[in-house]
């Protein structure tokens, strides 16, 4: 993990575009000749990323993955959880197969994009990430030891105005280091979608809270233990970088950093304690 600056690779898909209307055609067909060369008509692995409104963003994220190495034959999978902007317009420029998802949140549109993959493997993205070369290979060599039923990775924040990057970094560690408290009893807390992996099967017969609600990844996770282990990614070459935008919400780099520590205290004492089996599906959050 890079203190000072995020990892050159990150850079060239720093596209300067607001619209989709101003991505050159180029861009699309640069895109596209990778992205025939990664895909397979028959995946072991589907890649799922659900999108709302990311018309640009989304074209990151893929133009990430398609840069990956990888034997392993994949898909990607974009569902659109009934976006409002363009971003069906940039699916159909891009060759990934997309779906469509009229029921708003993350849960239905991951569910949607669960029931339409073609792999025995499913790895779930979001549209607002980059992702490294090695992301597949990396959680897919820990996802296919036996026993394992589920696997996450880690991230890290591409640096913006009033978050650069050793600020970022020292709230990486902290983060990094309460996801190992956490994995001890709790490994589904640590499960987010933008890097979370399963076997296909299991999670069919789970399925995901079909209402908005933040969670439904680590949701999933909680059900799926009782298939097999969950098991940390810690690889940097699985990193994968995000922006800053949820931090932004905060309102400083110093208030976030407040708030999340709060957060953490609050539940400390929970930590050291499994979490008791319960229908997550009405669960709400504390």
């Amino acid at each position: 993990m890079n203190i000072l600056k995020a990892p050159d690779w990150v850079n060239q898909f720093n596209f300067p575009y607001t619209s989709v209307d101003a991505i050159p055609d180029s861009v699309f067909d640069g895109i596209n000749h990778d992205l025939e060369a990664l895909q397979h008509p028959e995946p072991l692995v589907s890649i799922v990323i659900p999108a709302w409104n990311e018309e640009v963003n989304v074209l990151r994220s893929i133009a990430s993955l398609s840069k990956l190495k990888t034997a392993y034959p994949v898909e990607i999978l974009v569902v659109n959880n009934n976006s409002t902007d363009q971003t069906q317009k940039t699916l159909d420029k891009l060759r990934v197969r997309s779906a469509f998802q009229p029921i708003q949140g993350w849960g239905p549109a991951r569910q949607m994009g669960l029931e339409q993959a073609r792999g025995k493997y499913l790895l779930t993205a979001d549209s607002d990430c980059l992702y490294p070369p090695d992301w597949v290979d990396e959680l897919m060599a820990v996802l296919q030891q036996p026993g394992v039923a589920c696997v996450y990775g880690r991230y890290s924040f591409i640096p913006s105005p009033g978050f650069p990057r050793w600020k970022l970094a020292m709230l990486e560690m902290m983060k990094d280091s309460i996801a190992e408290l956490r994995h001890l009893k709790r490994p589904h807390l640590n499960a987010f979608g933008m890097s979370l992996g399963y076997i296909r099967d299991y999670a069919l017969q789970i399925g995901y809270v079909m209402h908005k609600i933040r969670g439904e990844d680590g949701r999933m996770c909680f059900d799926l233990m009782k298939y097999g282990t969950i098991k940390q990614v810690k690889s940097d070459k699985s990193r994968v970088w995000t922006g800053t935008r949820t931090l932004e919400k905060d309102g400083s780099f110093s208030r976030t950093v407040w708030l999340k520590i709060g957060i953490e205290l609050r539940r400390l004492g929970k930590m050291f304690v499994s979490q008791q089996p319960h229908d997550t599906k009405t669960s709400v959050n504390n």
